[in-house]
């Protein structure tokens, strides 16, 4: 049972969706290229459909539902501003009723181990939020990446100058997982091995317990007779397995012997985790 309690967002209309009968594309050979060694067939692989999105996911869902590894939408931010090809400046509610008809279908089309990353801004990004909560389920909430969208900032602003968007993320199944990115020299610069251990360059990691563990705060004794106390939170580990990893040399002691020392080794790592950067452009 998940731990989230249900959430819904409310607004006016949302009960009336639109009348969806089954749908099928219509290949238009004439604006079709295909290599001189690619057999003719039906395959919408690698398509470009023109058309009202709602229907043309519609048409997919067919054939597609449950096999869609990854979705990236980039739909209205809802400004309030009438661009060349579209009006964005909707009603708030009509909005909702847009995005969540087709938020519905996709969620549909996706695989087990799909997601959907959602472009958006702080206009509509946090109701955004809760009604993707509300599809998806919050426990399949991934991230909300913040990048930055402006090169400067616009110092005519009267509030805050804007100068990011974001991009929400959510699995169709609570455990999703990234690929790990490759480990960059960066990343590795912090691991030394100052005491020439035969297992390779390492760091001092943290030795701290998570969250407050009474069992977990006990003294260590050092080799020079110094007992030295717990952190805050107790330590990481229950006093036996602190014993064995001292006497594996995973633990190891300063030089004064008051203090603890972790030895976390690179050979140990993985891939990186990507990171939420709002930095990034």
């Amino acid at each position: 049972m998940s731990k989230y309690k249900k959430l819904e967002l409310t607004w006016v209309g949302k009960d009336e969706r639109p009348r969806l009968e089954p749908r099928i594309l219509l290949s238009d050979s004439s604006m079709a290229y295909r290599a001189k060694d690619e057999a003719e067939t039906n395959s919408v692989k690698n398509s470009l459909i023109f058309g009202d999105n709602l229907l043309a996911l519609k048409a997919l869902e067919s054939g597609f539902s449950g096999k869609i590894k990854c979705v990236f939408i980039d739909p209205p931010y809802n400004t309030k501003s009438a661009f060349d090809h579209y009006d964005d400046g909707v009603e708030h509610s009509l909005w909702l009723s847009l995005i969540r008809d087709r938020l519905e279908i996709l969620r549909n089309l996706l695989s087990g181990d799909g997601s959907v990353w959602i472009a958006i801004d702080d206009n509509e990004a946090h109701y955004l939020k809760v009604l993707c909560d509300e599809i998806f389920g919050r426990n399949c909430f991934v991230a909300s990446v913040a990048w930055r969208s402006a090169d400067s900032s616009n110092n005519d602003a009267k509030k805050f100058s804007l100068d990011h968007n974001y991009i929400l993320i959510y699995s169709r199944e609570p455990d999703w997982k990234t690929i790990p990115l490759d480990r960059t020299e960066a990343a590795n610069a912090h691991y030394t091995n100052p005491d020439n251990d035969p297992r390779g360059p390492w760091f001092s990691g943290n030795l701290s317990s998570p969250s407050p563990r009474p069992n977990l705060r006990y003294t260590v004794r050092g080799p020079a007779g110094i007992d030295i106390q717990p952190p805050r939170n107790g330590w990481r580990w229950s006093e036996e397995r602190m014993r064995e990893m001292i006497q594996r040399k995973e633990i190891i002691f300063s030089k004064d012997g008051d203090r603890v020392i972790r030895k976390t080794y690179l050979a140990d790592q993985g891939g990186l985790s990507p990171s939420v950067n709002g930095g990034a452009k």
